[in-house]
């Protein structure tokens, strides 16, 4: 082709897309990695006990660059992990902000590892009212900001925050709090609902295996204690322990998990929970924010999305961001990032994140280099493997379409009609034979020899397709790519001979069954969003009611947001089933008030069924912009 003939084709090519997808920014590309102003391997060490207001000392690691020839700020970060080693961290995922240069403070939070006082899990804060000595993590982040300011010498007044995880939910905490010398701040995969969508429960539904093993880690000493199984695979301890009132009388007899007895209490979305959850508390931006996610974050995906949003409300100065990646929980921290289980995403996404977004956002805010470029949500797009910009999210253009469960598991774009014959279809659902939620073995959830907790959003769901208890629909091979770029919700119509039910809903890529790139991925069944809703919560998390035997139910299942592109030849599949075991705990599909106090008895094998008729039309709804 001729070269005027090659830019009139550019051209028409780039006015093209611009038409299709006017919300969309260029695409960022990878910055080179900056000359080291620092020696990331030449940080002098100190150690503190820094006083509270209410007498007590929290313990922080203090790591500044040697011969420092500026007045630097800090980088803070708060953790119930325990801080012993945390500057290893400067010539591993901080090594970027190492070589730009920082004064790094690693604290103990109250009641863990060498700090005083008493663990809390998920200290709610304290009331607007309370006494000038109540204390809170947004009292204990002020007190400890202030100490810093004035006894670590040549620091330059300013202080960001940032950490994965819990370490994420401390630094919001902290922004919270508003003292003036913190400029910055990024949680990253932070809480932000215990009872709707992180770690504890999703929907209502509570996550067994996870809730019990991070209460033990947590609350059984006052450092990390993992729990002593039995046996290898956890499916089968979860299974033999019967209803969770064992759990008490049974496992741990006389000693006391506080956050155990707290999930035992309280069973619905009461003022316990209420209070914990952020949302209420996020009424202003108090500093730029960069909030931090990963599409497959097995512990913390709703936080993040929902402190972004929640946030995006109040934003009058264009200071809040959202990045995801095709990352597990806290997976953007450390390591290339280019594969997740067997999924390869074509290039080192975590060295991309910490380099070119990370890095110079610190370095802007804290201390005034660069001219930052952040868009407003920068996301990578899996499937085409490709990072995309926004200037909102989910995109302001993004439309909705729906994906309609038809007749002999087939799925389509079109609405059912009266023609498709048969009405709904069917399960058994068993308590006593749970669908396991990845495949067996299932190691203890931080199983120090290796699990495969890390990477099971992204396992192969062909595991479960033929159980008679999991339902599947599927489409023929797509003839153009579909593109997810927003919001997905499942519309279920379903009902039960029973009084409870948990509906599991999953999106699916399947690839094809020659799938050149790579052989073994032929037929591959990647799980591209999912989530679990109680039954009894469809009317109110509040208020729970039994479902009506037999009766058609509405239930609408949030399966959160993604940017993922079904390309040309996969086919997309759904996937509904009732247990998820042992990450959920089993629902007796009987009613009682509280699960937590269950008896053997209470637990019934049920006919579930999900309807498809015209009237009832069961769906998933995505919403896409144009490939």
């Amino acid at each position: 082709m001729r070269r005027s003939a090659v830019l009139r084709h550019l051209s028409v090519l780039a006015l093209c897309l611009a038409t299709a997808l006017p919300a969309q920014q260029p695409a960022p590309t990878q910055a080179p990695a900056p000359a080291p102003r620092y020696d990331r391997t030449a940080y002098e060490h100190t150690s503190a006990d820094i006083p509270m207001r209410d007498g007590l000392t929290l313990h922080v690691e203090i790591y500044t660059p040697r011969n420092a020839t500026e007045p630097l700020p800090f980088l803070f970060q708060r953790t119930p992990y325990g801080v012993a080693g945390a500057g290893g961290r400067l010539t591993g995922g901080y090594s970027d902000l190492a070589d730009e240069g920082y004064i790094f403070v690693f604290q103990d939070i109250r009641g863990r590892y060498k700090s005083e006082g008493t663990f809390v899990m998920q200290r709610p804060p304290r009331p607007v009212d309370s006494p000038a000595q109540a204390i809170d993590e947004g009292t204990d982040t002020h007190d400890t900001i202030e100490w810093l300011l004035k006894n670590v010498p040549k620091n330059n007044g300013r202080v960001g925050m940032l950490g994965v995880s819990y370490d994420g939910w401390t630094a919001a905490m902290g922004m919270l709090g508003g003292h003036p010398a913190l400029r910055a701040v990024s949680p990253q995969a932070s809480p932000a609902d215990m009872f709707l969508g992180d770690d504890f429960h999703h929907n209502g539904a509570f996550r067994l295996s996870y809730g019990f093993e991070y209460a033990y880690l947590t609350e059984a000493s006052k450092e990390n204690s993992d729990f002593d199984f039995d046996r290898y695979d956890t499916y089968d301890w979860y299974l033999g322990l019967g209803p969770l009132s064992n759990v008490q009388s049974k496992v741990l007899k006389g000693k006391t998990l506080p956050t155990w007895t707290d999930f035992v209490n309280h069973p619905n979305y009461d003022g316990f929970w209420q209070r914990q959850a952020m949302r209420p508390y996020l009424t202003r931006v108090t500093v730029p924010t960069l909030n931090v996610a990963g599409w497959w974050d097995q512990e913390d995906f709703y936080g993040p999305v929902t402190i972004y949003r929640e946030l995006e409300k109040h934003d009058q100065r264009a200071q809040n961001f959202l990045v995801v990646g095709p990352w597990r929980h806290g997976g953007w921290s450390g390591g290339p990032g280019q594969k997740l289980g067997k999924i390869d995403f074509g290039s080192p996404t975590g060295e991309y994140y910490r380099r070119s977004i990370q890095a110079p956002f610190f370095a802007h805010y804290l201390k005034d280099r660069g001219t930052l470029s952040q868009p407003e949500a920068t996301v990578f797009e899996s499937g085409s493997n490709r990072w995309r910009t926004f200037d909102s999210w989910p995109p302001k253009r993004a439309t909705t379409r729906s994906l309609y469960f038809h007749a002999n598991g087939t799925l389509s774009f079109d609405p059912p009609t009266s023609s498709d014959g048969s009405t709904h279809d069917a399960y058994v659902s068993d308590p006593a034979n749970p669908v396991p939620y990845r495949p067996r073995p299932i190691e203890p959830t931080y199983y120090p020899k290796g699990s495969g907790w890390y990477t099971w959003l992204l396992e192969d769901q062909r595991f479960v397709q033929r159980r008679p208890d999991v339902l599947s629909w599927e489409t023929e091979p797509l003839t153009e790519d579909v593109v997810v770029a927003g919001e997905i919700t499942a519309k279920l119509f379903a009902s039960t001979t029973g009084g409870d039910a948990d509906w599991i809903v999953k999106l699916i890529d399947v690839y094809p069954e020659k799938y050149e790139p790579d052989f073994k991925l032929g037929g591959y069944e990647l799980m591209v969003a999912n989530d679990v809703f109680r039954g009894r919560f469809w009317k109110s998390f509040e208020h729970p009611v039994a479902l009506v035997p037999d009766a058609v139910t509405p239930f609408t299942v949030d399966l959160h947001t993604q940017s993922y592109r079904f390309q040309k030849g996969h086919r997309i599949m759904v996937q509904v089933q009732s247990t998820w075991f042992p990450i959920i705990d089993r629902n007796p599909q009987t009613w009682v008030p509280n699960i937590f106090q269950a008896k053997a008895s209470d637990f019934k094998a049920q006919t579930h069924r999900v309807w498809r008729t015209p009237g009832q039309a069961s769906r998933v709804e995505i919403q896409t912009v144009a490939p």
